[in-house]
């Protein structure tokens, strides 16, 4: 008979990893700030709802890219800085992006955000996992809490403000996120250089690996559906107020935290990591469904985006855990990887519904999304065998194939003889 060790609670933690997890809220909030504000930008400062969907796919397409290099930078300047270094360009291109009077410059201030953003989610994300107590599981459960709780206090954020101008919710960010640097900058303590340097090629070179491709496209399927939702759908609600549909996608968020913390581990233990997901899969692509059979009735729209909160929460969760461990890669090099191709799924998708809204109509986006949720489960499929032994606790060791191997040698040859030479 086998003796279950009682598990740590995942919100017993150090100050330092508190520190970064509130910096996540933060950050996590400028993911669905902008939801209240999309309808008065675009009627505001004149422009089509494709344009305005760009705030999303400039912000999470940089995103998506960055991640590609954020494990060069932390391996030679440290996690600390790394951390402080993406809270900076938050801090400065949510206020430009506050202070700019034209679509065109919002969005490549968003950009720019998205390029501190990527420093910080990758770095916080290994930050979190190497420094919490519980854990590697407890970290991902704080960290997708942080996620959570963000989300939910984004749009509410972005409504209260934006009912005083749409100008607020950047500003808003620019001074919450000033006060994670703080807390940052004191709490965290000051990291050691990893003893080796990153490739800023190990990324794109960790999708050889067929359990890591298999998953992060399984992110990139999922997040298109995630981003129609969250993207297009406050267009189809005709709220009265920012604040008002700052209220919905606060109800949304509230359902993706207590998902993402309580729901996601209590379906893992009773039908495991896989038979979860594909259950989920499966009701999130019939939540899209309704919304893409009837996008013109409000209400119909308001429930579905609420409730596709649960769904959202327990993806986030568990596709974030199977990642990290099934890839048979370093956890930060499987983290950037899975962040650059499941953001580019994320950033394109708003701009797409936009535009099939324009040449089609409301319809066809959230039917495009909910079959893209569904293929997602097809191909999680693939790989069940991986995520059946993770949660056997057989977790995949980073591996080296022959060309790895004669890289690293000729690495250390390297730096063997720089360091004769000195």
């Amino acid at each position: 008979m086998s003796v279950s060790t009682p598990q740590q609670s995942p919100f017993k933690q150090p100050k330092a990893v508190w520190a970064v997890a509130f910096a996540c809220v933060i950050s996590f909030m400028g993911i669905g700030l902008v939801d209240p504000i999309l309808a008065s930008l675009s009627s505001e400062l004149h422009a089509s709802p494709s344009q305005v969907e760009l705030l999303f796919t400039s912000y999470l397409v940089v995103t998506a890219v960055a991640m590609l290099i954020t494990g060069w930078v932390s391996s030679r300047i440290g996690a600390k800085r790394t951390l402080i270094a993406g809270l900076v360009l938050i801090v400065v291109f949510a206020a430009l992006a506050g202070m700019s009077d034209t679509i065109g410059g919002i969005v490549g201030f968003r950009a720019g955000w998205g390029l501190g953003n990527a420093l910080f989610i990758a770095t916080s994300l290994s930050v979190i996992v190497s420094s919490a107590s519980g854990g590697f599981a407890g970290a991902i459960v704080l960290y997708e809490a942080a996620l959570g709780i963000g989300i939910a206090l984004g749009p509410l954020l972005g409504g209260t403000l934006g009912d005083i101008s749409w100008r607020g919710p950047f500003f808003g960010v620019a001074v919450l996120m000033a006060i994670a640097l703080i807390a940052t900058v004191f709490l965290v303590p000051k990291s050691e250089k990893p003893q080796r340097r990153e490739s800023v090629l190990e990324p794109i070179k960790a999708l050889r690996h067929r359990s890591l491709a298999t998953t992060s496209i399984v992110g990139l399927l999922y997040n298109w559906g995630f981003f129609t939702l969250l993207g297009y759908s406050p267009f189809l609600m005709h709220a009265s107020s920012p604040q008002m549909l700052g209220l919905v996608f606060c109800g949304w968020g509230i359902l993706v935290a207590i998902f993402a913390v309580f729901g996601a581990p209590w379906l893992k233990a009773r039908f495991g990591t896989a038979g979860t997901l594909y259950g989920n899969f499966v009701l999130m692509a019939i939540d899209l469904a309704i919304i893409g059979i009837w996008p013109n009735n409000p209400t119909v729209v308001v429930v579905a985006v609420i409730v596709a909160g649960a769904f959202i929460g327990v993806n986030n969760t568990l596709v974030t855990t199977a990642v990290m461990s099934i890839a048979p890669v370093e956890r930060p090099v499987a983290s950037a990887t899975y962040g650059f191709v499941r953001f580019i799924g994320g950033g394109l998708a708003p701009f797409a519904a936009g535009l099939l809204v324009e040449s089609f109509n409301a319809h066809v986006p959230f039917i495009i999304g909910a079959v893209a949720v569904l293929v997602a489960a097809v191909v999680l499929s693939t790989v069940h065998r991986a995520l059946a032994a993770a949660d056997r606790g057989e977790v995949a060791q980073p591996e080296l194939d022959d060309l790895d191997r004669v890289e690293r040698e000729d690495e250390l040859a390297v730096g063997a003889a720089y360091g004769n030479e000195n």
